[in-house]
């Protein structure tokens, strides 16, 4: 396997001009989707004045196993994924769009990987919204992330039954990003399973916007 799998992947662009969006929204699909598949969530926020990017994984996939597992075995690919989440992300402060102005969306795998990409790059954003997700690594991996969120809205949405997400993973992530500094907004839907509910897309829409 390359040691940077992820780095030529391509990345899609929807919505406004940057000159005239209010807000970047980066898309970060799940296990075996891609970025055109996550479009079909931004949809249903139905925020028309936000420009949406989206990275596309090799194979679809971020890393192969996991995100409860040991953090070697999940390597190349983990580090290659923030490499890469972190490329977009200064690829969109590069064009003259202020952290405050983006939000990362991610949903599932993705979810995972945009909040650990959003602790270990702790700044102001515009919202944080982690769907099915947590951060990564096993049990008692030390979260010692530096700097602070400076209040970013951060939505954490999960149910209480995912057979992929467990709940004390998404509380431990909640309780990790008030650390940080961030307003947390932390949902768990008895029954739900593996999904997006639509209580999930009011709250996401409702960050997008909100007036900045």
């Amino acid at each position: 396997m390359p040691a940077d799998p992820h780095a030529d992947q391509p990345v899609i662009w929807r919505g406004p001009d940057l000159s005239t969006a209010r807000l970047v929204v980066v898309l970060v699909h799940g296990r075996g989707a891609s970025a055109e598949s996550i479009f079909t969530l931004a949809d249903q926020f139905e925020v028309p004045d936000v420009a949406y990017v989206a990275p596309e994984a090799a194979d679809h996939t971020w890393y192969p196993y996991s995100f409860l597992a040991p953090m070697e075995q999940n390597e190349p690919k983990l580090s290659s994924a923030l490499r890469r989440l972190a490329g977009v992300v200064d690829d969109v402060m590069g064009r003259g769009i202020a952290s405050n102005r983006i939000a990362l969306v991610g949903f599932s795998q993705g979810a995972c990987l945009a909040l650990e990409y959003a602790a270990r790059h702790a700044r102001r954003y515009a919202a944080i919204c982690g769907l099915s997700g947590g951060l990564i690594g096993p049990p008692g991996t030390p979260r010692d992330y530096a700097g602070t969120m400076a209040e970013t809205p951060v939505f954490l949405g999960c149910s209480d039954v995912d057979a992929h997400v467990p709940a004390e993973r998404v509380h431990e992530s909640a309780t990790v990003f008030k650390r940080l500094g961030a307003a947390v907004d932390e949902r768990i839907y008895p029954g739900m399973g593996h999904t997006v509910n639509g209580d999930e897309l009011d709250a996401v829409r409702a960050l997008l916007a909100a007036p900045r």
